[in-house]
């Protein structure tokens, strides 16, 4: 019988959920008005985005005119360090942030230096983890901004956002964290984390693709960085996405609302995968944080093999996976992540990311426990002989 597709790449993009896909429909056919039209079924789209901010509010435990809903992650990252720096540029030039970083964050850093901006990239130590103390050390009278992201989207690793943000703010600057990855696997209570702006994607909860949210506190000092309209009450131009954002907020409230149940669901699987894979394969380490990681997500690097084959190996047996992030996937470069946490060349190309997901069974993981082994090995047989084992770890 064919092997139906293992999904293990929900770091990636999680598909819809039913129930977020219904709440959408009759925004499309049904109820397709304009939200800023006043007749009858603008009147109706318009209370249905004012529902789904005042639902992402409740989870992110903050006033509902603090929620921006934008195009997706990346959107909201960029809004958010380019709206902080211009809208405090003449009180300071100083942002920043860390190694691991998405490039969403990391490329609008290298775009604000143009414009007069410094960055301070700080190191992680071997797990990935920024050092509040490295933070503090790091701010100066002209910081703005500290931006560190809340989980890592290739390692998974749960960085110390409450004492950031803490050391931060005894200095008087603001903190932004970039939590697409954590997104509906942890808490997003911005007051228990202490953050000024934080970031969010739609699809990586089972919500839809291209849409998004910025958290923005009240009285932070923040400018908008789409003009064009006076949508989203001035702070992003452009005719809102009805039923993404309806999409969103179904999405992101049934994750709020099952997030113990999911947590405990991936971690079985997660550590299952964990423990399978390292004792089964030699010369296969854990990348990023042991224990203070996502609940979903595992990832390795294995000596001497590629990540490239690995990833079509997998596909061969239906196992859809990464090595590293997806959106870099394509490219022949160590993975950034990887070599900040000081991996070798010899360990960092072979690296692999599995994260799992509502749809996965333990039957599913027990596959994958069965054919990636023997891949592996195979792999290897075929290598070109590289650096001894011991001289690369």
């Amino acid at each position: 019988m064919e092997q139906l597709p293992v999904y293990l790449d929900h770091a990636a993009t999680t598909p819809v959920h039913p129930d977020v896909l219904a709440a959408m429909l009759p925004y499309w056919r049904a109820a397709p008005g304009n939200p800023s039209s006043i007749y009858g079924w603008g009147r109706e789209a318009r209370h249905a985005l004012d529902s789904a901010r005042d639902t992402v509010a409740q989870v992110l435990n903050c006033r509902p005119r603090e929620v921006i809903f934008t195009g997706g992650g990346t959107e909201a990252d960029n809004a958010a360090l380019q709206g902080t720096a211009f809208a405090n540029f003449d009180r300071g030039n100083h942002l920043i942030t860390c190694a691991i970083e998405h490039h969403a964050i990391l490329h609008t850093c290298e775009f604000l230096e143009q414009f007069g901006f410094e960055t301070t990239v700080l190191p992680v130590d071997e797990y990935g983890q920024v050092d509040p103390g490295a933070v503090a050390a790091a701010i100066r009278p002209e910081t703005i901004l500290v931006s560190i992201m809340y989980a890592n989207n290739e390692v998974g690793t749960i960085q110390p956002i409450r004492d950031i943000a803490r050391v931060a703010h005894e200095r008087g600057v603001l903190v932004h964290t970039d939590a697409v990855q954590a997104g509906g696997a942890l808490s997003l209570d911005v007051n228990s984390l202490g953050v000024d702006l934080l970031s969010l994607a739609g699809h990586k909860f089972y919500g839809p693709k291209g849409t998004g949210v910025l958290y923005v506190r009240e009285g932070a000092e923040w400018q908008p960085q789409q003009q064009g309209g006076s949508q989203e009450r001035n702070q992003r131009a452009g005719t809102e996405n009805t039923a993404g954002i309806v999409g969103l907020a179904k999405a992101l409230d049934l994750a709020h609302a099952q997030l113990a149940a999911r947590r405990v669901h991936d971690q079985y699987l997660r550590d299952r995968l964990i423990t399978g894979l390292l004792s089964d394969i030699p010369a296969a380490r854990l990348t990023g944080h042991p224990t203070n990681r996502l609940p979903n997500s595992a990832s390795f690097c294995f000596h001497n093999v590629e990540g490239e084959s690995i990833l079509l190996g997998l596909d061969v047996k239906s196992i859809y996976a990464s090595s590293g992030s997806a959106c870099t996937s394509g490219s022949l470069e160590l993975s950034h992540v990887l070599e900040a946490l000081g991996l070798p060349a010899e360990w960092a190309r072979g690296s692999l990311r599995l994260t799992v997901g509502l749809d996965n069974t333990a039957a599913q993981i027990d596959y994958v426990l069965r054919e990636l082994p023997a891949l592996i090995e195979t792999l290897r047989a075929m290598a070109p002989p590289t650096t001894p084992l011991a001289a690369a770890s």
